[in-house]
């Protein structure tokens, strides 16, 4: 196929195809937690986007700043380095596809891979071509999975997101898990975490009076559960299940849990309003035009702008970095 040319404002759905089929088949990670990369791309997708700012409209999916110690470095994204090595290959593959682009795009390709919804896509985001870069977001813009259900509405308002909005987000915890030398926390929120369903909210309210409080070694507080499965050894360890205290606080809410609960009982419904919520998330900073090109001042002037090639290695989080971070209080 031959490559987009620079006159173009985003990559043409044919263009899509070669890389969405690199997206799937980079997914099976067999050394990588559970052996898949979906779920860590997910969060590298709403980490990237959920910076922005809608009164100053700054931040969002706009410019991957993620790529400099500026913005990667906010320990609210501690880990997310794995989730841009998984995809630097699919970068050398096609150089043309911004790092905007292909990691909301990644995000998109996983969920549906997993199980989810198919979540509406556009692309024509560009990438910052330096760290100095004025629109990179400052760090500190992304929710503390140690608060509650105020914190949550602060900055999920930040972004324009409404109360059912902010529960069907939530719900993105049915993948992936927790790291204690990343987040703080430890541990996956449902049993099978790469696969995309609406089992977070059943767990949270199945198990209300059962989720107990539980202080790391650390000294960061969840919440956990475990049960006998069906065919456990005598004396075999059940992996506890965990919830943060955000996810806790959608049921003490008055206004989050009649969500949880709809969400709970009717996956279609948790399905169709993800999808579009996820699709929200991921345009904020973002402006079209009636055709869907991207007319942000700096795009119209600029044009579609690729930054080049990074490294494929994944650079560990540094010790410092990590004593910070538990300094500052762990982040979702």
């Amino acid at each position: 196929m031959a490559p987009k040319t620079q006159t173009q404002t985003q990559p043409t759905a044919a263009q899509l195809e070669d890389v969405k089929k690199a997206i799937r088949g980079l997914l099976h990670q067999p050394n990588y937690d559970d052996g898949s990369a979906g779920p860590v791309l997910v969060r590298l997708a709403w980490h990237a986007s959920g910076t922005y700012d809608a009164a100053s409209d700054t931040g969002g999916s706009q410019g991957a700043g993620m790529r400099w110690e500026a913005e990667g470095g906010d320990p609210a994204n501690a880990g997310l380095q794995h989730a841009r090595a998984f995809l630097e290959p699919v970068k050398q593959a096609f150089p043309w596809l911004t790092y905007a682009d292909l990691w909301t795009l990644a995000a998109v390709v996983a969920i549906r891979e997993m199980g989810g919804p198919e979540v509406p896509w556009m692309g024509g985001r560009s990438d910052f071509e330096v760290e100095t870069d004025k629109r990179v977001p400052p760090r500190g813009r992304l929710p503390d999975g140690a608060q509650g259900a105020e914190h949550l509405r602060s900055v999920f308002s930040r972004m324009g997101f409404d109360d059912q909005e902010i529960v069907a987000l939530s719900g993105a915890h049915n993948l992936g898990r927790c790291h204690a030398d990343r987040s703080g926390f430890e541990g996956k929120w449902v049993n099978n975490p790469t696969r995309f369903s609406n089992q977070y909210f059943r767990l949270l309210l199945a198990n209300e009076k059962e989720w107990r409080r539980k202080t790391l070694k650390n000294g960061v507080v969840q919440f956990v559960y475990s049960e006998e499965e069906e065919g456990q050894e005598e004396g075999e360890k059940i992996e506890e299940l965990m919830m943060l205290p955000t996810d806790m606080s959608l049921l003490s809410d008055p206004e989050f849990r009649p969500w949880v609960e709809r969400y709970a009982k009717d996956k279609d419904l948790f399905f169709e309003h993800f999808a579009k919520v996820f699709a929200k998330l991921l345009e904020l900073g973002i402006k079209r035009d009636a055709s869907g090109a991207v007319v942000n001042q700096e795009n119209k002037k600029e044009g579609y702008k690729s930054a080049p090639k990074k490294s494929d290695t994944a650079t560990a989080v540094k010790e410092d970095d990590k004593n910070q971070r538990r300094k500052e209080g762990a982040k979702l």
